[in-house]
Protein backbone atom coordinates (compact mmCIF):
# COMPACT_ATOMS: atom_id res chain seq x y z
CA UNK A 1 0.00 0.00 0.00
CA UNK A 2 1.34 3.80 -0.80
CA UNK A 3 2.80 5.45 1.82
CA UNK A 4 0.35 8.41 1.38
CA UNK A 5 -2.06 6.54 2.89
CA UNK A 6 0.07 6.32 6.16
CA UNK A 7 1.60 9.54 5.59
CA UNK A 8 -1.98 11.43 5.88
CA UNK A 9 -3.26 9.06 8.61
CA UNK A 10 -1.10 10.29 10.87
CA UNK A 11 -1.28 14.11 9.55
CA UNK A 12 -5.03 13.65 10.38
CA UNK A 13 -4.23 12.18 14.07
CA UNK A 14 -1.81 15.19 14.47
CA UNK A 15 -4.79 17.32 13.52
CA UNK A 16 -7.46 16.25 14.78
CA UNK A 17 -6.09 14.53 18.00
CA UNK A 18 -2.45 15.73 19.08
CA UNK A 19 0.94 15.16 17.97
CA UNK A 20 1.93 13.47 21.41
CA UNK A 21 -1.41 10.62 20.23
CA UNK A 22 0.69 9.84 16.76
CA UNK A 23 3.77 9.15 18.88
CA UNK A 24 1.73 7.20 21.66
CA UNK A 25 0.04 4.95 18.99
CA UNK A 26 3.37 4.49 16.89
CA UNK A 27 5.14 3.38 19.78
CA UNK A 28 2.16 0.87 20.69
CA UNK A 29 1.84 -0.20 17.36
CA UNK A 30 5.02 -1.74 17.64
CA UNK A 31 5.20 -1.56 13.28
CA UNK A 32 7.74 -3.57 11.75
CA UNK A 33 8.39 -0.73 9.50
CA UNK A 34 9.32 1.27 12.67
CA UNK A 35 6.50 3.71 11.30
CA UNK A 36 8.77 5.55 9.88
CA UNK A 37 6.72 6.28 6.33
CA UNK A 38 7.34 8.41 3.37
CA UNK A 39 4.78 9.56 0.33
CA UNK A 40 6.41 7.39 -2.25
CA UNK A 41 7.17 3.99 0.10
CA UNK A 42 5.00 1.01 0.01
CA UNK A 43 4.07 -0.43 3.23
CA UNK A 44 1.94 -3.54 4.22
CA UNK A 45 -1.99 -2.41 4.95
CA UNK A 46 -1.97 -4.51 8.16
CA UNK A 47 -0.15 -1.63 9.80
CA UNK A 48 -2.67 0.95 8.63
CA UNK A 49 -5.43 -0.90 10.53
CA UNK A 50 -2.98 -1.79 13.11
CA UNK A 51 -2.84 1.95 13.56
CA UNK A 52 -6.50 2.61 13.82
CA UNK A 53 -6.70 -0.06 16.07
CA UNK A 54 -4.29 1.16 18.85
CA UNK A 55 -6.18 4.98 18.00
CA UNK A 56 -9.00 3.60 19.08
CA UNK A 57 -7.39 2.48 22.10
CA UNK A 58 -6.19 5.76 23.21
CA UNK A 59 -8.71 7.81 22.01
CA UNK A 60 -11.64 5.65 23.25
CA UNK A 61 -13.15 6.29 19.35
CA UNK A 62 -14.95 3.63 17.76
CA UNK A 63 -12.86 1.88 15.05
CA UNK A 64 -15.61 2.43 12.69
CA UNK A 65 -16.04 5.92 13.34
CA UNK A 66 -12.47 6.80 13.17
CA UNK A 67 -12.09 4.62 9.31
CA UNK A 68 -15.25 6.55 8.20
CA UNK A 69 -13.40 9.52 9.66
CA UNK A 70 -10.12 9.10 7.99
CA UNK A 71 -11.89 8.69 4.81
CA UNK A 72 -13.29 11.64 4.68
CA UNK A 73 -9.92 13.35 5.44
CA UNK A 74 -8.32 11.58 3.06
CA UNK A 75 -10.96 12.64 0.16
CA UNK A 76 -10.14 16.23 1.20
CA UNK A 77 -6.91 15.62 0.95
CA UNK A 78 -7.01 14.09 -2.84
CA UNK A 79 -9.48 16.81 -3.77
CA UNK A 80 -6.69 19.36 -2.30
CA UNK A 81 -3.68 17.96 -3.97
CA UNK A 82 -5.22 16.66 -7.39
CA UNK A 83 -7.23 19.72 -7.87
CA UNK A 84 -7.45 18.41 -12.02
CA UNK A 85 -9.40 15.38 -11.51
CA UNK A 86 -12.45 18.08 -10.17
CA UNK A 87 -12.25 19.84 -13.27
CA UNK A 88 -15.84 20.40 -15.35
CA UNK A 89 -17.34 17.72 -12.72
CA UNK A 90 -20.49 18.63 -11.30
CA UNK A 91 -21.03 16.45 -8.71
CA UNK A 92 -20.23 13.79 -6.41
CA UNK A 93 -22.27 11.03 -8.22
CA UNK A 94 -20.35 11.97 -11.40
CA UNK A 95 -17.12 12.38 -9.97
CA UNK A 96 -17.63 9.26 -8.73
CA UNK A 97 -18.02 7.70 -12.23
CA UNK A 98 -14.88 8.58 -13.34
CA UNK A 99 -12.76 7.01 -10.18
CA UNK A 100 -12.42 3.64 -12.08
CA UNK A 101 -11.50 4.41 -16.00
CA UNK A 102 -9.77 7.80 -15.33
CA UNK A 103 -8.56 8.34 -11.48
CA UNK A 104 -7.51 4.72 -11.33
CA UNK A 105 -5.55 4.62 -14.46
CA UNK A 106 -3.47 7.88 -13.52
CA UNK A 107 -2.42 6.42 -10.21
CA UNK A 108 -1.54 3.18 -11.54
CA UNK A 109 0.74 5.71 -14.21
CA UNK A 110 2.26 7.12 -11.09
CA UNK A 111 2.41 4.54 -9.45
CA UNK A 112 3.07 0.97 -11.53
CA UNK A 113 3.33 -1.27 -8.28
CA UNK A 114 0.22 0.07 -6.79
CA UNK A 115 -2.93 -1.51 -6.81
CA UNK A 116 -6.08 0.48 -6.12
CA UNK A 117 -9.38 -1.20 -5.08
CA UNK A 118 -12.01 -2.14 -8.38
CA UNK A 119 -14.54 0.45 -8.31
CA UNK A 120 -17.95 -0.33 -10.92
CA UNK A 121 -20.81 1.98 -10.89
CA UNK A 122 -24.23 1.83 -12.26
CA UNK A 123 -25.77 5.23 -12.52
CA UNK A 124 -29.33 4.48 -12.10
CA UNK A 125 -30.76 8.02 -12.82
CA UNK A 126 -29.29 11.52 -12.04
CA UNK A 127 -29.84 11.51 -8.04
CA UNK A 128 -29.05 7.81 -7.86
CA UNK A 129 -26.13 5.25 -8.15
CA UNK A 130 -24.98 1.57 -7.32
CA UNK A 131 -21.50 1.46 -6.13
CA UNK A 132 -19.61 -2.00 -6.37
CA UNK A 133 -16.10 -2.00 -4.24
CA UNK A 134 -13.82 -5.03 -4.32
CA UNK A 135 -10.28 -5.26 -2.98
CA UNK A 136 -7.74 -7.66 -1.80
CA UNK A 137 -7.80 -5.33 1.47
CA UNK A 138 -9.73 -5.15 3.67
CA UNK A 139 -11.05 -1.19 3.31
CA UNK A 140 -14.93 -0.72 2.37
CA UNK A 141 -15.50 0.66 5.63
CA UNK A 142 -12.85 3.76 4.19
CA UNK A 143 -14.32 3.36 0.82
CA UNK A 144 -17.71 4.77 2.39
CA UNK A 145 -15.99 7.40 4.28
CA UNK A 146 -14.40 8.30 0.84
CA UNK A 147 -17.71 8.56 -0.74
CA UNK A 148 -19.26 10.62 2.40
CA UNK A 149 -15.61 13.14 1.71
CA UNK A 150 -16.70 13.21 -1.90
CA UNK A 151 -19.90 14.35 -1.24
CA UNK A 152 -19.18 16.53 1.33
CA UNK A 153 -16.46 17.76 -0.61
CA UNK A 154 -19.08 18.71 -3.56
CA UNK A 155 -21.76 19.93 -0.92
CA UNK A 156 -24.00 17.66 -1.37
CA UNK A 157 -26.23 15.05 1.09
CA UNK A 158 -26.11 11.46 -0.15
CA UNK A 159 -27.56 8.83 1.75
CA UNK A 160 -24.97 5.98 1.39
CA UNK A 161 -26.40 2.29 2.16
CA UNK A 162 -23.89 -0.31 2.62
CA UNK A 163 -24.30 -4.06 1.43
CA UNK A 164 -21.03 -6.32 2.54
CA UNK A 165 -20.39 -9.16 0.26
CA UNK A 166 -17.94 -12.11 0.69
CA UNK A 167 -15.51 -10.86 -1.30
CA UNK A 168 -11.57 -12.59 -0.12
CA UNK A 169 -12.63 -11.50 3.41
CA UNK A 170 -14.72 -9.16 5.91
CA UNK A 171 -14.53 -5.57 4.41
CA UNK A 172 -12.86 -6.99 1.19
CA UNK A 173 -16.28 -6.24 -1.38
CA UNK A 174 -19.13 -4.51 -1.23
CA UNK A 175 -21.98 -2.76 -2.97
CA UNK A 176 -23.28 1.13 -1.78
CA UNK A 177 -26.44 2.37 -2.46
CA UNK A 178 -26.23 5.86 -3.10
CA UNK A 179 -28.88 8.32 -3.30
CA UNK A 180 -28.19 12.32 -3.67
CA UNK A 181 -30.92 13.78 -1.91
CA UNK A 182 -29.84 17.46 -1.53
Amino acid sequence: MKGIIFTEFMEMVEDRFSEDVAEEILELADLPSGGSYTSLGTYSHAEVLNLVTCLSKVSGVRVEDLVLAFGEYLFGRFADVHADFFENVPGSLDFMMKVEDYIHIEVQKLYPEATPPKLSCDRINENEMMLHYASHRPFAPLAKGLIQGCAAWFNETIEVSQEDLPGTGPGTEARFHLVKVA
